[in-house]
């Protein structure tokens, strides 16, 4: 699979290594345990769905998939007989398959993504043309036997002429070929394309596998797994956006801002406002948005159910008690919340100033706290 010196890389998490390059998974042993079963029964699948949250490992999971049959005889799992018991997924790093995948030189092996276009820039959508690229590759590949492996990274970026390129090989698959479709938002895609793959689902990582997990990838020790998880919806990949720019201590800001409510410190919130303006701060305003969101929806959560939640700040159980304590004050929340976000993101849009939209958010925070204690 011959590939340019300099490769642009969609799927790839700024900052961290590459899913090819991330050797274990945490805390997605039902999927692995699922494919493993399908694959020493003898009932291997020619197409498969990994879906799930954005960030949760569905592309390790892929190249391992990938990695794992690659490395096996071309007559185990489904071919020509049933393979013996294996009960992991695991690869020795060393071994040449592994080698060739890290280099992206296994001829086995075909990985569709977004593609650049002819004037250099990266596509929005992954285009038919990549897709019939693979009639080159199983044509190519067929005179060596053996299994042929691809991943489409991801499957919900296919245009519709690609999606239905994509179609006619899962109706008539080649010999030998297995297909790896991740999917973040499945329901995009055709339904007869998902009809014809199995699907294994991918949850939200628990604290201790998101700590497990931000350790392989930042090579270090210490993130406080049980809040990213939290904030992150179990998603690593949201994590690590969180962590690198500061999540958690914005987050924490962000708490101390509203425990005040229904009437907030003002000169807190200006400094807080002020933190996310200006040049080069516009990841940190996006991030603090998305921290927002996440804040009212937990607390119309907590409202609505009752159940408190894990604290992702120190405070915040407290605070979220005192401004949810019911349905009614949950649903006022729950209200606020479809707007709030939507309403900063449409101002950013059109060049507002960042520090008033934040401004704005906390003042309907604010009123919306006062109408609610009413």
């Amino acid at each position: 699979m011959a590939e340019p010196a300099v490769i642009a890389e969609p799927d790839r998490v700024e900052g961290v290594p590459h899913p090819r390059e991330t050797l274990h998974l945490f805390g997605q042993q039902a999927a692995e345990a699922a494919f493993l079963e399908a694959f020493t029964s003898g009932r291997m699948h020619h197409g498969w769905l990994l879906s799930g949250p954005r960030g949760v490992g569905k592309a390790t999971l892929a190249w391992r998939i990938a990695r794992f049959l690659l490395s096996r005889p071309p007559d185990e799992g489904g071919l020509l007989g049933t393979p013996p018991p294996t009960a992991s997924l695991e690869v020795p790093p060393d071994h040449p398959v592994a080698r060739r995948m890290l280099a992206l030189s296994e001829p086995g092996l075909k990985l569709i993504r977004r593609s650049l276009n002819d004037q250099g820039r990266m596509r929005q959508v992954i285009a038919v043309e990549d897709i019939r690229s693979l009639r080159d590759f199983f044509g190519l590949s067929a005179a060596e036997g053996g299994r042929r492996v691809v991943i489409v990274d991801a499957a919900d970026e296919m245009n519709s002429n690609a999606a239905n390129a994509l179609l006619k090989l899962l109706e008539e698959p080649p010999a030998g070929a297995v297909l790896l479709l991740i999917a973040h938002q499945p329901s995009r895609l055709l339904p007869t394309i998902r009809s014809r793959c199995r699907e294994l689902r991918l949850g939200a990582l628990a604290a201790t596998d998101m700590a497990a997990a931000l350790e392989q990838a930042l090579g270090e020790a210490g993130a406080d797994g049980a809040a990213l998880a939290e904030l992150s919806g179990g998603s690593v990949g949201e994590a690590i956006r969180i962590l690198s720019d500061d999540g958690l201590a914005l987050y924490a800001q962000l708490m101390a801002v509203m425990s005040g409510l229904p009437a907030m410190d003002r000169p807190r919130l200006r400094t807080l406002a002020d933190s996310v303006a200006g040049r080069g701060n516009e990841a940190r305003f996006d991030l603090l948005v998305r921290l927002v969101d996440m804040a009212m929806a937990r607390v119309a959560r907590v409202g609505a159910s009752g159940r408190p939640l894990p604290e992702a700040a120190k405070g915040e159980a407290a605070l979220i008690a005192r401004l949810a304590p019911d349905a009614a004050a949950a649903r006022g929340w729950a209200e606020l919340a479809a707007d709030l976000g939507a309403r900063a993101r449409q101002g950013r849009a059109v060049n507002l100033d960042p520090a008033a939209l934040v401004l704005d958010m906390f003042l309907r925070m604010e009123n919306a706290a006062r109408t609610l204690a009413r």
